[in-house]
């Protein structure tokens, strides 16, 4: 490694600003749509979003900021977004992220086990810090973007003017590469939300990684659907375009709204979640759209399987030479693997709509992963594991320089899925399915999720492939009542929008269709319950994909 190299992550946005800094790193809509469909953007270059964020960075150190100590992000996602975060690597802060979307209550226990030093947030969050102080005895150190009120600490435009005549200073904190760097949280959506420990060089593995894989150039444009990915884009030399709609309800995003902003800027990349793309892919079928998308030619897609005939119809929609893929991984170890449309759609969809699970793909350079008997119980060496033969269904473990080492939040979940293995550590991603002989894993669904019946058990992706292979359901949860060994099996349908409003007669026969097609088909032929729907399945708020069977086991659960 250079003498020169510095293992601070954020120093690659000044490696970008100094080869290319009036290329423009960030985009974001203001003001009205035009007649014509163009829009007024505010545009920031790299050069800016560095100066700027060195600023600030240099403004916290002047304050008092050190080294190491946490603050939590409570800003939306925005071009500013993405300077505070650069400006707070950059001061050697723990950066704390947190999805809103979780709920007031996960919320404020989740800020309050993070034991932060202060909060950077704009004056609503701000104020009900304030409100709740008892709960974080230890933060000190508050900025607020915007105007402050009542509460004290520093507003954004001090800190600025503190660190504004500091222009000789380092503004970028030396770290190493396994000093703490962020504290991300899980999604919550397999239990209580976890607080995961990224370090500098976790950083530095995924943006090298999905930069390699992907073959992702600077000079490319990027539809951030994602606000998380707008901070890989700024270290790779892509320019992010924030997109106008609601980050935190892609499955409502107005698909016209997208088709303007990747026309006027000619976009060549997108990240979105599979409801996104869904609900693009049906607006462009009823509006007869014709290619709406001609420049992208790269979609990234994750947070959950996309079928293959979503892909198949959102091929139509980009250019024809265009890569869309699938990256799977987690908050706590990502990216793990990836899979390409082309690849889906010609071998493993079919398979899938069989309920043979779903592939997804390869593992990136330098993961490794296992297949290991399904347990519950917490695993600390990895001679506790027995690894199963290729094909057969079990627990996957992964491990490999993305992968996390440690939750800070939670800690006593760490025994139950990080498991030691000399100098490496294993984490268990609470995902089963098996490794097919090329060495692709399929998935079968969490397991937590699996229902196990005094026959056998059932995992719930394989299952519920049957289900949603049926022309009018949009997508279905398997969910088990009862206890562990005794549990009753059902599906729980959401149909398309164009037949949610059925009568409750044609919801009973189709109910029945259904349970005719679950006996044909050995793998489902033990479900005898089929509810079918009036309300959206619950999901997560960060890709609106994720279905919350926990919370549906509880409400059938009586």
């Amino acid at each position: 490694m250079s003498k020169t190299f510095q293992p601070n992550v954020a120093a690659r946005l000044k490696t970008v600003a100094s080869l290319m800094p009036s290329a423009i790193a960030i985009a974001e809509p203001c003001g009205a749509v035009q007649i014509d469909g163009t829009r007024s953007y505010r545009a920031t270059t790299f050069d800016a979003l560095d100066r700027r964020s060195d600023e600030i960075a240099r403004g916290l150190a002047a304050w008092g900021i050190k080294p190491g100590m946490r603050l939590v992000m409570l800003v939306p996602f925005s071009g500013q977004f993405i300077e505070l975060v650069f400006a707070l690597l950059k001061a050697g802060v723990v950066v704390v992220l947190i999805d809103p979307g979780m709920g007031r209550r996960h919320l404020v226990r989740c800020l309050s086990e993070s034991e932060p030093d202060g909060f950077v947030g704009i004056p609503k969050a701000q104020a009900i810090r304030t409100l709740l102080r008892k709960r974080f005895p230890s933060a000190r150190w508050n900025v607020t973007v915007g105007r402050r009120w009542f509460w004290g600490g520093r507003t954004l435009n001090q800190i600025l003017a503190m660190g504004s005549g500091e222009g000789t200073a380092n503004a970028v904190i030396h770290r190493e590469m396994d000093d703490p760097a962020a504290v991300i949280f899980t999604t919550g959506s397999t239990g209580p939300p976890k607080g995961v420990l990224y370090t500098h060089g976790t950083f530095h593995s995924q943006i090298d990684r999905i930069r390699e894989r992907y073959d992702i150039h600077r000079g490319s444009k990027d539809l951030a659907c994602f606000p998380l990915f707008g901070l890989f884009d700024a270290v790779m030399g892509v320019t992010t375009i924030i997109p106008d709609m609601d980050p935190t309800r892609p499955a409502e995003v107005n698909p016209q709204r997208l088709i303007e902003a990747v026309n006027q800027w000619e976009i060549d990349q997108a990240f979105g979640s599979p409801a996104l793309w869904n609900r693009v892919v049906r607006w462009a079928e009823a509006t007869d759209a014709e290619r709406p998308f001609p420049t992208l030619k790269r979609i990234l897609s994750a947070g959950a399987p996309v079928p293959a005939e979503t892909l198949e119809r959102l091929r139509k929609l980009v250019h024809e030479d265009a890569e869309i893929v699938t990256p799977y991984g987690a908050t706590e170890a990502l990216p793990i693997a990836s899979i390409e449309s082309r690849e889906i759609i010609s071998e493993t969809g079919p398979a899938s709509s069989k309920g043979k699970g779903t592939c997804v793909g390869s593992r990136f350079e330098g993961a490794d992963w296992r297949v290991i008997e399904i347990s519950d119980e917490p695993i600390t060496d990895i001679r506790q594991t027995t690894e199963l033969p290729r094909g057969r269904i079990g627990e996957l473990m992964v491990t490999g320089p993305m992968v996390t080492k440690k939750y800070v939040v939670r800690s006593d979940q760490n025994e139950l899925h990080k498991v030691s293995d000399g100098d490496r550590v294993w984490h268990r991603m609470g995902d089963v399915g098996y490794l097919d002989a090329r060495d692709r894993f399929w998935f079968c669904g969490r397991k937590a999720h699996r229902v196990v019946t005094p026959e056998r058990t059932l995992y719930t992706i394989p299952c519920e492939a049957i289900f949603n292979s049926h022309p009018k359901v949009y997508r279905s949860a398997l969910i088990g009542l009862g206890q562990k060994g005794q549990q009753v099996p059902v599906i729980l349908v959401e149909l398309h929008p164009e037949f949610a409003d059925s009568s409750p007669e044609d919801r009973e026969s189709l109910a029945n269709e259904l349970l005719a097609l679950a006996e044909r088909n050995p793998i489902t032929r033990r479900i005898k319950r089929v509810e079918i729907r009036t309300e959206p399945l619950p999901v997560d708020i960060r890709h609106n994909s994720k279905i919350f069977r926990e919370q549906l086991t509880a409400e059938y659960d009586l």
